[in-house]
Formats: C-alpha cells, sequence, structure tokens
C-alpha cells in the first residue's frame, strides 16, 4: 500500500517538476501483499489501462465516434482478445476482441473504457453479442456521455445476470473522450484554445520590417523551444480541425497541417476566418491546398455578395479546391459569427477544433465563452514592451470576477518551456 502511494506521489511530483529521493529508497523495501483481492483489483486495472491504451490507437481514426478499446480475459485471467474501434473499420471494439476470443470468452471478463452499446446505429448492439458469447462480468471505465442510450447497455447486461462494475480509471477515460462528449451532447465541437508565449504573457514583439527567415517561420521568430513545437503537432493530431484567422496567414504564412506522421482517417480541415478574404492566392496553404485537392481548407467570410471583388475572390479560391462559406457578421466590426461557425462545423461532424490564431481570434473566443480548454505553452523567455502582441487583444475583461476561470490544470514539461492545460468548462456539462 505504502509504495502504490509513493507511486501515486511520484507521478505527481513529476507532472509538476519536482524531484523525490525517497520514493527509490522506498523501493528498496516493499511490503508482500498476499490477498486475492489485492491481486485481483491490480489485474483489473492493468487490464483497464491497456483497454484505455488501445483506444487511444483510434485518435486520428475513430472521429466522428469515440475512441474504444477492449480487452477480453478468460476465466484463468489470461487476456485471449483484443480490439480497437476505428470508424473505417466499423466493427465496434468488443466485437473484435469477442472474435479474437472465440469460445474462450466464455466466463471471461470483458475490460473496456467505455460503456458497450445497446442500441442499433452502423452496426448491431455490442451487448447482444457480449451476452450471447458468455461474458459473465464486465469491467467498464465510464458510462456512454450521449444522455439517449447512457446506461442503457450497463441495464441489459444486468438483466442478462452479466456482473458489471463502473468507474475504475473514470477520470483517463473521460479525458480521452471529451470531445465526443462535447460534441454528442451539443453538437458543437470541443475547442481548444492553444497558444505559444512568452512569461509575460506575449505571443510575438512587435510587427517590424521584414527581414529575411526560413519558410514557415513566423514573422517574429519561433517563441517556444522545437521540442515543445514537436508536442503541438500531437495536439494538432488529436483535433479534427484547425482555426486561425486571417491574419495569421497574411503575417506567418503557415501550413496548418498535421506533421505528428500518424495515421488519420479524415485530413486535418484547416478553417480559416476571413470576413474579407484577404487570403492571399499564393500564400502556402493555398498552394498546399490546391496541390493536395483533398477539400481540408474552409474558409468563412462575412462580406460575401458585397462586393463585386469578393466574389470574384471566393470563385477563384473555389477554383483551387478551397471551400468558401459565407456566415453571419457580427456587429460593428463585421468578422464572422464564431458561434455559428461552431454550429456549422458540428453539421460537417467536426469534435474538436483547436484554435491558433492571433490576439484577435482568442479574444473574440474567449469573450464569446465558446472555450472548453486552454492549452498554453510557456517559454523562459520576457519580450516586454507595450508594442509587443499580447495572447489576447480586445478590451479584455474589465473586473477579476469576470476573468474566465480555468479549473482541473495539468502542467507538462517540455525541455526549459512548460504548457498549462485546464478548462474553462466541463465537456460534460449542459
Amino acid at each position: 500500500m505504502l509504495l502504490a502511494v509513493a507511486q501515486v506521489l511520484r507521478g505527481n511530483e513529476r507532472r509538476s517538476g519536482w524531484q523525490c529521493d525517497w520514493y527509490e529508497h522506498l523501493r528498496q523495501f516493499p511490503l508482500v501483499v498476499d490477498s486475492p483481492w489485492m491481486s485481483a483489483h491490480s489485474a483489473d486495472e492493468q487490464h483497464l489501462h491497456r483497454a484505455l491504451e488501445l483506444a487511444r490507437q483510434g485518435i486520428g481514426l475513430a472521429s466522428p465516434n469515440p475512441y474504444v478499446g477492449a480487452v477480453i480475459a478468460d476465466t484463468h485471467g489470461n487476456v485471449v482478445g483484443t480490439g480497437t474501434y476505428t470508424y473505417a473499420g466499423v466493427k465496434h471494439a468488443e466485437i473484435i476482441a469477442l472474435e479474437a476470443a472465440g469460445g474462450t470468452a466464455r466466463g471471461g471478463t470483458l475490460y473496456i473504457n467505455l460503456e458497450p452499446h445497446a442500441h442499433q446505429g452502423r452496426t448491431a448492439p455490442c451487448t447482444g453479442a457480449l451476452i450471447a458469447a458468455g461474458i459473465h462480468r464486465v469491467v467498464a471505465s465510464m458510462p456512454d456521455p450521449n444522455p439517449k442510450v447512457s446506461g442503457r447497455g450497463f441495464e441489459q447486461l444486468r438483466a442478462a445476470g452479466v456482473h458489471v462494475e463502473v468507474g475504475r480509471l473514470e477520470e483517463q477515460a473521460r479525458r480521452l473522450n471529451e470531445a465526443f462528449a462535447r460534441y454528442i451532447r451539443h453538437r458543437t465541437p470541443l475547442v481548444t484554445l492553444k497558444a505559444a508565449m512568452t512569461l509575460d504573457g506575449k505571443i510575438a514583439p512587435p510587427p517590424a520590417e521584414e527581414i529575411e527567415r526560413a519558410e514557415g517561420t513566423p514573422a517574429g521568430g519561433w517563441v517556444t523551444s522545437e521540442v515543445a513545437r514537436t508536442h503541438v503537432q500531437e495536439l494538432r493530431h488529436e483535433n479534427d480541425a484547425l482555426l486561425v484567422g486571417a491574419g495569421t496567414i497574411l503575417s506567418d504564412n503557415p501550413l496548418l497541417t498535421d506533421r505528428s506522421g500518424h495515421p488519420r482517417r479524415r485530413p486535418l480541415l484547416r478553417v480559416i476566418l476571413d470576413s474579407r478574404l484577404r487570403l492571399p492566392l499564393d500564400s502556402r496553404l493555398v498552394q498546399n491546398a490546391a496541390s493536395k485537392r483533398i477539400n481540408d481548407v474552409l474558409v468563412f467570410c462575412s462580406s460575401l455578395p458585397e462586393k463585386k471583388s469578393d466574389e470574384q475572390k471566393a470563385i477563384e479560391l473555389e477554383q483551387l479546391g478551397i471551400r468558401v462559406e459565407k456566415v453571419p457578421a457580427v456587429e460593428p466590426d463585421g468578422r464572422p459569427d464564431l458561434a455559428a461557425i461552431l454550429r456549422r462545423l458540428g453539421e460537417l461532424e467536426i469534435t474538436s477544433v483547436m484554435i491558433e490564431g492571433g490576439a484577435t481570434v482568442n479574444w473574440t473566443a474567449l469573450a464569446a465563452n465558446l472555450v472548453d480548454k486552454v492549452f498554453l505553452y510557456y517559454a523562459p523567455k520576457i519580450l516586454a514592451g507595450t508594442g509587443s502582441i499580447p495572447f489576447a487583444a480586445g478590451i479584455g475583461f474589465r473586473h477579476m470576477s469576470q476573468a474566465a476561470q480555468v479549473k482541473h490544470i495539468h502542467l507538462h514539461r517540455f525541455g526549459e518551456d512548460f504548457a498549462v492545460e485546464g478548462y474553462l468548462r466541463d465537456p460534460y456539462g449542459e
């Protein structure tokens, strides 16, 4: 037990960057626990951890459905079947695991991170297959976040005499499927606001005369280190879409692609807010979209068809394989309505979007209360000066009581850089 406590504390210390020596001393004197309950408990957690690992293999491949991994252990506790859900594969994780286990599943236990579904969708209910296969016990981390079906799978299993346990490793399971939860409950994507800044909250130095720089390098230079920027690619891979303003394209000329190297079913959707259609036809993003022709750039404007030049620009962009859609404008600045854009992305089955915009877009999202979580990278640098670009421009919140409150914080280290991950609202909430 002491060793288990030490392991938990050590994990907390790793997350906060502290060092600890006494854990290593404690490891030299492990307690011998001869308890069937403790052994079974440990085995259950081990199999559930494996199920979560399998579920994570569906990142980039399962959206707009949830990430699900399944492990089946026989009556002796041996793993006889595993499965990972992918949207293109159609079959659910528990069905894949049942097929692998065959007759050895009878009397065994299913370990799964999400409640088995009991409704007819693209596939038949999984609960019926589990009951028919003779599964004796189901250990699940969490219920289905879809309020229309939540709990029905567990009810059917219990009614058939299957022993069901729910709640182990629930926090990990909920974090894994938070985008699906937000999408399935509200039909809008989970919105993550990502930014890289100095310790004094600046995302770029003052605009200056353009100097020679490597292709794809921001106008003011990189804020964070290469290791932190590599992690950004992992975040991009976890999202269905990126969203930036036209100003980011004009100043930095980015590609906005997923360069993680991991497979994904759908290309990362690159969403541009461009009220006046200023997007340059010779920008790297436009040229990349024109060469690939995979329909992965969507521009939202609010000025069509007010000016003939806008109409012509829209035609030129669409000829290059870029979609252009008009959304209502927000007064008085005439910018596209971000809430309407998120509803439209939900209609396109986009479950998660990461905002990588500049100061104006960041403030627009915060002011409209559209941000679910933040992932803010910090570099040990100080720019200072009133001309440097802040994380969020605009009037800001006028009183400390109005400030956006970040909760459930997780800290990450990337060499000398660090990041703060936290939530402005609960993805599972109403």
